[in-house]
């Protein structure tokens, strides 16, 4: 008779706990929605961040807050939305570097697959390969040739040892075969005044820094790291065209939560931003900061994580970069 009992009281308690989430689940949000970005204002996650979150606003009916929460290359921002509560309230515009610390930190305070829940896709940018106009090349099969030529004396500054442009070159000596010397800066600031001052070759740099610089011609993009031609660059072909076949280094931005976040909250979410992010308003915005919109379902997105993490493990232990 008490067992009876016993499990009509866990029956009675788990039904209330399902209705409660199921009532959670459809008066979803029912209040302000915070997006972390885990960067300091001002970047190109931050920019992301405030030309969505207003109108997302707008289509939730709902506060949207932005979080900025900079600091260790995106991983103290990151592991604030994996520690919060999976309920939709808290997610995080993760970079693609995301991927590349799953293998190029020793240590990380959360698993950079399992701990998430995918949302979608957002952005997407690629890299430029931009030259010093000293440097005789004017297309990539030139730089490969004078790279082969002289092994060694080239060199390409990068905002980071680990960072985006530093294992882009990286992959770009991989697929060439050729040999190159990588010059870590503390910032892509410092990587274009010591690019157009001459005292490095080239750079394979976000598109944000380096597409002003081509425009006034003190620096000449030969190609850019994308898989296709950015519809920001069209008139820039890219390296996989230009003679490396299977290359692709770009950048892109996506929306994660905390693991088990419902999957109602989470298509939720998805079918909202999607929306906001087929605004031609928004388009505009983005191809302003050099970005191209994408968009997935969460299930896409997933994948393309869980790719990147395995793709870019290769090129991080072919480097032989690893981080504390």
């Amino acid at each position: 008779m008490r067992v009876q009992i016993a499990m009509s009281s866990i029956a009675a308690c788990l039904l209330h706990v399902w209705a409660a989430n199921a009532t959670a689940q459809q008066s979803y949000p029912s209040k302000p929605v915070r997006i972390v970005s885990p960067f300091a204002p001002g970047g190109g996650n931050d920019n992301i961040c405030r030309i969505v979150a207003p109108r997302l606003a707008e289509s939730l009916k709902q506060q949207v807050i932005i979080d900025n929460r900079p600091g260790a290359n995106g991983i103290v921002g990151t592991e604030v939305a994996a520690r919060s509560a999976p309920d939709g309230y808290t997610i995080v515009l993760i970079p693609s570097g995301h991927a590349v610390n799953a293998t190029l930190y020793k240590k990380l305070p959360y698993d950079s697959i399992r701990d998430f829940s995918a949302i979608t896709l957002v952005a997407s940018s690629p890299l430029v390969v931009a030259m010093h106009p000293s440097v005789p090349t004017k297309n990539v099969k030139e730089l490969v040739a004078l790279a082969k030529a002289r092994p060694g004396q080239l060199t390409y500054g990068s905002a980071g040892v680990g960072s985006s442009g530093h294992l882009a070159g990286a992959l770009f000596e991989t697929l060439t075969g050729t040999k190159m010397v990588h010059v870590p800066y503390k910032g892509m600031g410092l990587v274009m005044t010591d690019l157009m001052g001459g005292q490095v070759s080239l750079t394979f740099g976000t598109s944000a820094s380096v597409i002003p610089q081509v425009r006034a011609g003190r620096l000449r993009a030969l190609a850019t790291t994308g898989a296709q031609r950015s519809p920001a660059l069209a008139d820039i072909p890219t390296v996989a065209e230009s003679g490396v076949p299977g290359y692709e280094a770009s950048l892109w931005y996506g929306l994660v939560g905390p693991a088990r976040i419902p999957p109602e909250i989470v298509q939720r979410l998805n079918t909202e931003v999607v929306g906001v992010l087929k605004q031609a308003a928004v388009r505009e915005r983005f191809a302003a900061e050099g970005v191209d919109v994408r968009y997935t379902t969460p299930e896409e997105f997933a994948h393309l994580l869980a790719s990147d993490v395995e793709r870019w493990a290769k090129v991080v232990q072919r480097a032989g970069v690893r981080l504390e």
